[in-house]
């Protein structure tokens, strides 16, 4: 069976009746990511339904629509749209209750490729970095994806940043400097996203 996407870390697969396979690469477990989907489908959030979780696969409900990088770079979503929507998908998220006292869920890789624009509405995907803590934190990890994206998508990255920043609800600088130190330990980071980090924290800086 060959794949029909190919993430950074995980390939993901059609099934039968609408379902995906997502399965990670590095054999790494899915329990935390499935559980995290569940408890956020079950506050109203947009996310695949989660049929099974077993080791590193993950099968999913498939949701049909392009993703939101897609639909910008076409012209089918304009850019105010485009970040109104992760603006609002970030407040949504940080208004559900945390498992833990003081903190909200995050889910730490919430840009535009990894939200679907279904029939029924944005959907967001691939939860395996999610966890809790200020919900500052997700939205300054956005921004940092987004000003490092600029040199691969200059006419929207830089505008979709700026209109972000001012939509989104919490204030990302209080945690820029966390979201730049995490986003530097990814594995994952391709060497011009690496290159990119440190002017990306400058960007960030300058438009808020």
């Amino acid at each position: 069976m060959e794949p029909f996407a190919r993430g950074r870390d995980a390939d993901v697969y059609a099934l039968s009746d609408g379902r995906v396979l997502r399965r990670y690469r590095d054999g790494g477990g899915v329990a935390a990511e499935a559980a995290v989907m569940a408890y956020v489908a079950g506050h109203g959030y947009p996310v695949p339904a989660v049929f099974e979780a077993a080791g590193p696969d993950l099968v999913m409900e498939r949701v049909a629509g392009p993703t939101l990088l897609s639909a910008a770079l076409t012209g089918r979503v304009d850019t105010t749209s485009a970040a109104r929507t992760l603006a609002e998908l970030h407040d949504r998220l940080s208004a559900i209750p945390a498992r833990e006292a003081g903190h909200a869920i995050l889910h730490l890789d919430l840009h535009p490729d990894n939200v679907i624009l279904s029939p029924g509405g944005p959907v967001v995907i691939d939860w395996r970095n999610a966890t809790e803590g200020p919900p500052a934190l997700d939205a300054a990890m956005t921004a940092v994806i987004l000003a490092q994206a600029i040199g691969e998508y200059p006419t929207l990255a830089a505008p979709l940043l700026r209109e972000f920043l001012a939509a989104v609800a919490t204030d990302p600088l209080s945690q820029l400097d966390r979201a730049l130190e995490l986003r530097g330990a990814d594995p994952n980071l391709t060497a011009h996203e690496s290159e990119a980090l440190g002017s990306a924290g400058d960007l960030v800086r300058g438009l808020r």
